[in-house]
């Protein structure tokens, strides 16, 4: 059966104490607490620096078995190069997350692109042609020139992900572009009718047998967090 990642981006929040980690949890136990709630995080610190094997490697025997690692591609690639002549750095990125694909605990990579970044489909073109296939990736758009047929097919063409991501400023259109699906969604607050509509979506692409990502925006505060706990146990209780 097709699975519902559910999480936030990001862990390490001694603010989310005590509605989510207990108060006397050490900060150096927050991720292992955080994956016996929730089953992925979206690691964003990616977008800065490249991660340490010694890094990964802890994260790999913190989380159990099926927990989901999201990893934000780096700057170089989608913010200081802005996806061109990008052949020598992204496999020098992915090498560096390509332990969590030998656990089994490697997510989709999101590529988010720069907000002034303007649709250009010869150069998304020409960016897809390099990723491995094997590489699950989401594209965030920013920019609204992006939301159109011709970007859908050719995230089609190479099984990427469309990120749907919903900020208090722009909705990105919910096309299906992949055989799973990434949502980030990136408001402060949801209402109780927000997050049906959320579970029926979701919901419904369990039903067409796509995986779905969903995370939830990380705050001092641990709603995103408990939105996340809730939301899995929906879904899983909905047969």
């Amino acid at each position: 059966m097709a699975q519902l990642y559910a999480g936030t981006s990001g862990w390490a929040y001694p603010s989310w104490k005590p509605d989510f980690y207990p108060a006397k949890l050490p900060q150096k136990n927050f991720l292992q607490h955080y994956a016996t709630q929730l089953n992925t995080v979206e690691v964003n610190f990616t977008f800065r620096q490249l991660v340490k094997d010694t890094t990964i490697q802890k994260w790999i025997a913190e989380t159990p078995v099926g927990f989901r690692f999201g990893v934000k591609a780096h700057q170089v690639i989608t913010h200081i190069k802005r996806l061109k002549n990008t052949e020598d750095f992204v496999p020098r990125f992915l090498a560096t997350i390509q332990p969590l694909a030998q656990a089994a605990k490697l997510g989709p990579v999101l590529f988010q692109l720069p907000p002034n970044l303007k649709a250009d489909t010869s150069l998304l073109a020409d960016f897809l042609a390099t990723l491995p296939r094997a590489v699950p990736s989401a594209f965030e758009f920013r920019h609204a020139s992006w939301f159109t047929d011709e970007t859908f097919a050719l995230l089609k063409k190479h099984n990427r992900a469309l990120c749907v991501a919903e900020t208090e400023e722009r909705v990105t259109p919910d096309v299906v572009t992949a055989d799973f699906c990434y949502y980030r969604y990136r408001k402060p607050t949801y209402t109780a009718e927000e997050r049906r509509v959320m579970v029926d979506r979701l919901l419904e692409h369990r039903s067409q047998g796509r995986d779905a990502f969903a995370y939830f925006k990380h705050e001092e505060t641990p709603e995103g967090a408990m939105y996340a706990a809730e939301l899995l146990k929906e879904v899983s209780a909905t047969k």
